[in-house]
């Protein structure tokens, strides 16, 4: 999958592409069936998919106080959507220059000059351009004068429900994990690189891993019983995520301990997956209280464990 990073990066594919444009933050499974759409478009017509995102996300840079919390950073949506068999993913850097582009120059600079799009798959209340000038009905009045097709994508309902991002970060703000890997169309998890931190927690008898999350919210909170893929193996594992209230943090971190692990994780890439809620996160008084905690969390997080291999034997 070929990745280009801002505008001045892309290239026109001499031959067309099929494009497709969105946030596609948590690459769920409503986005999978877009991506499936744009697929087998671009088998018909023998044209390489690509899909466009932007980074940060529109919202965030509009208003970030507001700007939901994200499912995924760019390097796990990167991840997601090299598994869907991709040609390319265009990254556009969403800053003052970027959204200052009127609706006509995103089409002739970015759709027909930057990628040479010959067939776009966008929804239908899909809007771009500076001041948002620019529609569906726009996009097929350029399309015809420059040479390529527009179609709109379909809502996706499961049991009812249309699945959304938005509803996904419901999920997992309410602690609802299966029903948010329903939607997602696998467990949540979160990944990245071990940090060097406080080392409370080996001060505490329970040495953690600090990860670095990259995003200034995160979409759960609390205290789970986790996976950890790491490049030692799988362990499992329980995890805090959040702002560690009892010892003042101010920026939330991911702090799982793994069972029965010895080794070095610094500087190396793991995944969390979050498989079941213990707890909201709460400010304890004093770390005697946090520690006695912690080892309640543990043991509640094995028993869950033990009580999924039953259940799987």
């Amino acid at each position: 999958m070929q990745f280009f990073r801002g505008l001045h990066n892309i290239r026109p594919f001499s031959q067309g592409c099929v494009l497709t444009i969105g946030n596609f933050d948590g690459v769920h499974l409503g986005h999978k069936q877009i991506l499936h759409k744009l697929k087998q478009h671009g088998q018909q017509l023998g044209m390489p998919c690509i899909v466009m995102t932007f980074e940060p996300q529109p919202r965030e840079l509009f208003d970030a106080a507001q700007a939901p919390a994200r499912l995924c950073n760019l390097a796990e949506k990167t991840e997601l959507f090299a598994k869907e068999s991709l040609d390319g993913l265009a990254c556009m850097a969403f800053n003052a220059r970027f959204r200052g582009l009127s609706a006509h120059q995103f089409v002739k600079q970015v759709l027909v000059d930057g990628l040479n799009v010959k067939a776009l798959i966008v929804g239908d209340d899909f809007r771009f351009g500076c001041d948002r000038s620019g529609d569906f009905s726009f996009l097929k009045e350029e399309g015809k004068k420059y040479g390529f097709t527009v179609q709109d994508t379909h809502t996706v309902q499961q049991q009812g429900q249309r699945i959304s991002s938005t509803l996904i970060r419901q999920c997992l703000q309410d602690g609802r994990l299966t029903e948010a890997a329903k939607l997602l169309g696998r467990p949540y998890s979160i990944s990245g690189r071990v940090a060097h931190g406080q080392k409370l927690g080996r001060t505490l008898g329970v040495p953690t891993a600090n990860v670095i999350l990259k995003r200034d919210k995160t979409p759960l909170v609390g205290v789970f019983a986790v996976t950890v893929a790491t490049p030692l193996g799988e362990f499992k594992g329980v995890a805090n995520i959040g702002m560690r209230p009892t010892v003042g943090g101010v920026t939330p971190i991911l702090e799982p301990h793994l069972f029965d692990f010895a080794g070095d994780l610094y500087g190396q890439r793991i995944r969390v997956t979050f498989n079941e809620k213990i707890r909201d996160e709460k400010r304890f008084n004093g770390l005697d209280e946090l520690k006695a905690a912690i080892h309640q969390d543990i043991q509640l997080a094995k028993a869950y464990f033990e009580q999924i291999d039953k259940e799987t034997k």
